[in-house]
């Protein structure tokens, strides 16, 4: 198997099993400090709502709920599958990490010791419009980090 092929089954079955999927009766950590986000792509309808709990300078909690294609939902899966137990700083370091490969146009290579599965999405940088879709998520944690930290 290819790694691009390792990196298509990768965002299958995460658009498939969504990691962290469901707001509904996610109640955060006592003492936790929370932030959610809710962000929408107009142009081809993408829209996660994320829900992030700090607690003791780490992530303790992520949950989203969302609607749009298998690139969106994936990422967002990704993304709080591996969040939790981030501390606030490492978070902000791997969202930049996503972004700079994403916003490179396939010059950017993906870091997989820092990124793990997220690095499966460095072929979407090829693809313009797929980008945003990609990204929802991460900007929807990085508003959610920030209101709760």
């Amino acid at each position: 198997m290819s790694l691009d092929q390792l990196y298509q089954q990768i965002i299958l079955d995460h658009a498939k099993t969504r990691h962290g999927s469901g707001l509904a009766g996610t109640a955060a950590p006592e003492g936790a400090a929370t932030g959610q986000s809710h962000q929408l792509n107009p142009v081809c309808g993408d829209e996660v709502t994320l829900r992030l709990a700090v607690a003791d300078g780490k992530v303790a909690q992520v949950s989203w709920d969302g609607a749009g294609c298998s690139i969106s939902m994936a990422s967002a899966s990704v993304l709080s599958e591996m969040a939790e137990g981030m501390t606030v700083a490492e978070l902000h370091g791997v969202i930049d990490s996503f972004r700079d490969v994403l916003r490179s146009r396939g010059k950017v290579p993906a870091d997989p010791a820092l990124l793990g599965d997220a690095a499966a999405f460095e072929g979407v940088a090829r693809y313009a419009a797929r980008v945003k879709c990609a990204m929802i998520s991460w900007v929807a944690a990085e508003d959610a980090l920030n209101q709760a930290s």
